[in-house]
């Protein structure tokens, strides 16, 4: 007979151990000193419209970015793109795709991409007046084009009727500049890239719809820009989600109206421990409404949005917005 006890106790060392290793004091006080600051901005219009809180509601497609065990929910195909206008003109771009294999497990492929737009170059040796009298604040007048990337692979499989496990290997590239740069020892590289990993646990309680979650993302070595070295930007979620009110919600059961609330414990290496609350109403599996709240972040707080889906040709189709975060 199988202890249904031991994935609960799993996932409880697991949590235990990602916080040690995440959660240490001193990463609190270097903030936004870690590479990669664009693997932070997480796709999925759903979860950010529940304040990122998605660690225990990810899968299919989405869970490539979120849980990687939430890829062991896909049956046949799942395919998912976001589209991010971010700060000033930076755009980011994502994609993902989730096939099963039946009882072999789950697979899936995710791509993102960064165009910050064209930046004004600036030199040190250029500060100062121009002949009409003018100051210049350093400018060439070139401009230049920083890009970044990633590539990644996951697998997931249910190991019982409640417990999944999923991991990812990815690659990730970031440039600075266009080319190389011409300090005064020669040119050095302005490029850097690293293959960082993702490791995520699913786990239903058996109470209702009520599910626990633990992920631990962009676990991999430091990398270097110029002539400085940087941490990856490894983080540590804790989640806990279920239906209020739905078909097996946990306060009152509802075959057409599903009430879902999500709780997210985030630990970032490089910041100090943050929390996201999210909920979720859906009519008829049709339209949903959605808003969330973010704990402890700089700028970021309420946020909102809406989701509308369709069954086309045997296909599950859904288009979902959010605001705010």
């Amino acid at each position: 007979m199988t202890d249904s006890r031991t994935p609960a106790r799993w996932l409880a060392l697991a949590a235990l151990a990602a916080l040690v290793a995440v959660g240490d004091p001193a990463h609190a006080q270097k903030v936004g000193t870690t590479s990669f600051q664009f693997l932070k901005v997480m796709p999925s219009a759903r979860a950010t419209a529940m304040g990122d809180a998605y660690a225990g509601l990810a899968e299919g497609a989405e869970a490539l970015f979120w849980n990687p065990a939430g890829l062991a929910q896909t049956s046949g195909h799942s395919l998912t793109a976001t589209h991010i206008p971010y700060l000033v003109d930076t755009r980011i771009s994502s994609a993902g795709y989730a096939l099963s294999l039946g009882n072999t497990g789950q697979v899936g492929v995710q791509v993102q991409s960064v165009d910050y737009g064209d930046l004004a170059e600036t030199r040190a040796d250029r500060l100062g007046f121009n002949p009409d009298g003018t100051y210049n604040p350093g400018l060439t007048g070139s401009t230049f084009s920083p890009s970044a990337f990633a590539v990644g692979v996951s697998y997931a499989r249910s190991l019982t009727d409640r417990f999944s496990t999923g991991a990812t290997a990815k690659y990730v590239r970031e440039s600075l500049y266009d080319g190389d740069y011409a300090g005064p020892d020669g040119a050095v590289s302005t490029a850097a890239g690293a293959v960082l990993f993702d490791f995520g646990i699913q786990y239903d309680t058996g109470f209702r719809s009520l599910g626990l979650a633990m992920a631990v993302q962009n676990f991999g070595p430091e990398v270097a820009f110029v002539d400085e070295r940087f941490a990856a930007p490894l983080t540590f979620r804790l989640g806990v989600a279920g239906d209020l009110i739905g078909p097996d919600g946990m306060v009152r059961q509802d075959p057409q109206n599903r009430l879902t609330l999500a709780y997210d414990l985030h630990q970032p290496n490089d910041y100090d421990q943050q929390m996201q609350l999210g909920l979720e109403y859906t009519f008829a599996d049709l339209v949903s409404l959605r808003t969330g709240y973010k704990v402890n972040y700089d700028t970021e707080g309420l946020t909102f949005g809406a989701g509308l889906n369709a069954d086309l040709s045997g296909a599950r189709l859904g288009v979902d917005y959010s605001y705010g975060g």
